[in-house]
Parts: structure tokens; sequence; C-alpha cells
């Protein structure tokens, strides 16, 4: 018998045995994400974005005031997302609505094959896969072809450089400062960059000995010194942070758009789910964590709570945060890493590169018709309007088609109090300031969603007639005398 064993041909191994999960993980989301790509262009500021990155293109320099409303023209206004702005709009130029939508898909892809990446160093490859799914059902809803999309990567990279060198009780390389200045010039997030640089010096000092802390805590301010001199390699210098701590100070405003509006367990999400199961397996199996990690997770939880737009941070960090402390505690140990051979990855790439070009050539992807406003702004040009007071969510679409706007998503330039007072005005809390703004801005057009109340009143004011309406948008304008 043993010799008929050893005579028994060996099961020829698979050719894609030598691709690794992360590599995996990166196919399988940026073939799902491009299978709904059009999910990815679900946002009306995608419109805005990838207009400033053509006329950037275009000028070949940065705008420095604002170009695209009437009510805010020449005002100081910097784009402090410039980078993704252009890369946005090359990807347009180059393969249309495909092209950001697979940009995004690129972004996000590289996101969750790192973070598999960085939870199989410690952990078993099923719990970093499954750890990284969860994290992807956790951030799909933010998932858009948006800056913040293409600075995730970026994110890990550097929060993994921060925690390896704190659990090594060593100050972070200075080679990680190049990764928060690209950061700084693709999305205006990097200051959470500075804030988990904090974290993590916290993190360091109290894992190293008391004689050690001292050298250790002048290490660390050298490079938090060189981190924030780092975020100022922008064009616009200083001006970068200035614009993201002035989107942060934007007060009650931020309560009116959807992405900055606090988390509500009125009903049972992802996001509840994860906050229970989280709850109920650290009591459960008694999970320990460092008072610093204590504090970084809890200061995840506060951050998503206060904002759905920072589900991401929490989705994507609190996997680092609690990894090495609860892999040590539970015994946890990786098996050996799949190297990534060439070939099976080539093939794998080949096949994604062709599949995207097949849906560039098609057209098959494109903004939801919800969001594509172009029968009401084809019969507002075709009426010759100059000024349209406009909702807030089809600020972005008239950028698009090269209509000033009243107001738009970049509601750092706006600021608080006249993004409030035109709030309060189309939802006739203020008549009186409502048709106060009709005149004082000389508006010609009023277009607005049909269940604004401002657009019924319209109905009912004479010198004001509708000029176009369907199930998404109203437009009025003045009535020819």
């Amino acid at each position: 018998m043993s010799l008929e064993a050893a005579t028994l041909p060996r099961t020829k191994a698979s050719l894609f045995a030598g691709v690794p999960a992360w590599f995996w993980m990166a196919c399988g989301v940026y073939a799902l994400l491009l299978l709904v790509g059009d999910r990815l262009l679900a946002d009306s500021d995608t419109y805005w974005q990838i207009a400033v990155g053509r006329w950037i293109l275009d000028h070949r320099t940065l705008p420095s005031v604002d170009i695209y409303s009437f009510t805010k023209a020449g005002a100081p206004w910097a784009s402090s997302s410039w980078l993704a702005q252009v890369l946005l709009a090359k990807a347009y130029d180059l393969a249309g609505w495909t092209g950001p939508a697979a940009l995004a898909a690129a972004g996000a892809a590289a996101s969750f094959a790192l973070l598999t990446a960085i939870l199989n160093r410690a952990l078993p490859t099923i719990h970093a896969s499954m750890i990284a799914l969860a994290a992807l059902v956790l951030t799909c809803g933010h998932l858009l072809a948006r800056p913040h999309v293409l600075a995730m990567p970026i994110m890990l990279v550097w929060a993994d450089g921060l925690m390896t060198a704190s659990e090594r009780r060593e100050a972070p390389s200075f080679w990680l400062l190049p990764l928060i200045a690209l950061w700084a010039n693709l999305h205006g997030g990097f200051l959470f960059g500075l804030v988990l640089a904090g974290a993590f010096a916290l993190d360091a000092l109290w894992n190293a000995l008391p004689a050690q802390r001292l050298a250790l805590a002048l290490r660390w301010g050298a490079f938090g010194i060189g981190a924030l001199a780092a975020c100022c390699v922008t064009p616009y210098g200083w001006g970068s942070i200035l614009a993201s701590l002035r989107i942060l100070g934007l007060g009650e405003l931020l309560h009116l758009i959807q992405e900055w509006r606090p988390a509500t367990f009125s009903e049972i999400d992802p996001f509840a789910l994860s906050i229970l199961g989280l709850l109920g397996a650290a009591l459960h199996y008694g999970a320990r964590l460092p008072a610093p990690r204590i504090v970084l997770v809890l200061g995840l939880l506060h951050m998503a709570l206060s904002h759905v737009r920072n589900l991401e941070l929490f989705a994507l960090l609190l996997p680092l945060a609690v990894l090495t402390p609860v892999a040590t505690q539970f015994e946890l140990r990786a098996v050996s890493a799949v190297r990534l051979r060439a070939v099976p990855a080539a093939i794998l790439i080949a096949g994604l590169a062709a599949w995207t070009s097949v849906a560039a050539a098609r057209q098959i992807i494109s903004p939801p018709p919800v969001y594509e406003r172009a029968a009401a702004v084809d019969a507002m040009k075709a009426h010759n309007v100059k000024r349209v007071l406009n909702d807030l969510q089809f600020g972005g679409y008239l950028i698009w088609r090269q209509m000033p706007v009243f107001i738009d998503g970049r509601a750092e330039l706006y600021g608080e109090t006249f993004g409030m007072a035109m709030a309060r005005a189309v939802q006739l809390k203020d008549v009186n300031g409502f048709l106060g703004l009709l005149e004082s801005h000389e508006i010609d057009a009023v277009m607005l969603d049909p269940t604004t109340p401002a657009s019924k009143l319209l109905d009912h004011i004479e010198g004001w007639q509708r000029l176009y309406a369907d199930d998404r948008v109203v437009v009025h304008v003045r009535a020819a005398n």
C-alpha cells in the first residue's frame, strides 16, 4: 500500500493559488463596485467636483475666488481637494462617466485590500477577510465618486505607520510625511491625520518605559511638527488648513447636509448591528484594551455618531485600533502569507481592465436619473434665465451646466449665516425672508424640490408662474408683464 500511495500523482495546484487574500479583496471590491457603478455617481456634488477639476485643467491654475455662484461671486475660496478633482475630471475626459466610477472603485478596492493585508499580519486570513467585508458593508453608503474615497488608502497607510511605530515604542518614520502632504492635496480630511498622530503618540508613551518617555515624546513631537508642515505643502499653503477648519465651524448648517447629520438608531441598520454586536462580543469574551486605545475607539465611535460621513473612519480604523491587543489577548495567529504571483495577478488585472473598457465604450455607467435635471435646466436656458434661486441639492448640476448658482455643496464658502437664512426662507419659516431673497438678489427663476414649501407658495404669488415641473423638481419664473 505504501508503494501504491507513493506512485499516486499529486494534485496540480491551481493557477490562482498564488493570489493572496488582499488581492482577491481588491479585485472583488473593484468588480462589485463597477457592477453597481451608477451608485458611485449618486451624489449631486460629483458634478461640481468634476467641473472644478476641468476648470483647473483648462486654465492650468487653481481657483482662489468663487466663480460658480452669483451670491458669493469673487469671495475667497480655496479648492482644498484640487488634486482629486483633477483626477476625477481627467478620468471623465478619458472614459465618460465610467472614468470617475472606476477611479472611485479603485480607491475603495485599494482601501479594503490594505485593510485585509494589515489585519492578516496578526489574524488568520478568514478573520481578516470577514472584518474587511464587514467594514465594506458599513461604508458602502458613502462610497461615491468624490475626493474622500481617493484619500482612504492614504489614511490607512498613514494610520498603520503610526500604529506600528507606537507598538514598537518608536517615533514614526519621517518617510510618512509625504503621505499626509498628498492627503492634504486630495481631501480636507487630512486634519484627522494630525489627530491620529496625537492619539498614537499618547499610545506610544503609554507603552514605553518611564525612562524612555521624555526622549520618545520629543521624537513624536518633532514628527508632529513635521506633519503639520507637510499639511501646508499645497498650492494654498496654510489656506488648506483654514479651509478645512471653516467646514468644521459651520455649526447648525451642518445638520442640514445629509452626510453631516448625526446617526440615529430609530431603525436597525448595519451600523446599529455592528455597535450592538461589538458590545455583545466585548461583554461576552471580556476583551481588554489599553487606556489610549479605549480613548481612540470611543473617539471613533463619537465621530461616527455625530456625523454619518465619519462612518468609514469608524469602519476602517476601529479594526486597526483593537488589532494587536485583541490578537494578543486571544492568542490569534496569522498563517504564513501567500506571495502574489505575477501571472495570476496579470490575468485578473487584465480581466478587470477589459471589463472597464467595455463599460466605458458602451456607456453603461451614468448618474442615476434622479440627480440629473436636464429638462428643467433646458427649459430655464430657453427662457433666458440668469439668476436661479435653487435648492442645495441642485447646485452641483447647475454648475455642471454652467449656470450661476444661488447655493451649492461648498458650504464653507457660503457660511452658516447665509446657509441657515436660505434654509429657513425656502422652508417658509421666514416668509418675509424668502420674499426678500427674491428681490434683493433679483431672482428671475426658482428651482426647488416639489416638497419644499416655498415651491407651493410661488403657485399663489402674483407675478410668478410655473415653467417646468416633474416629480423631482419645480421651476417657477417671473411672469411676463
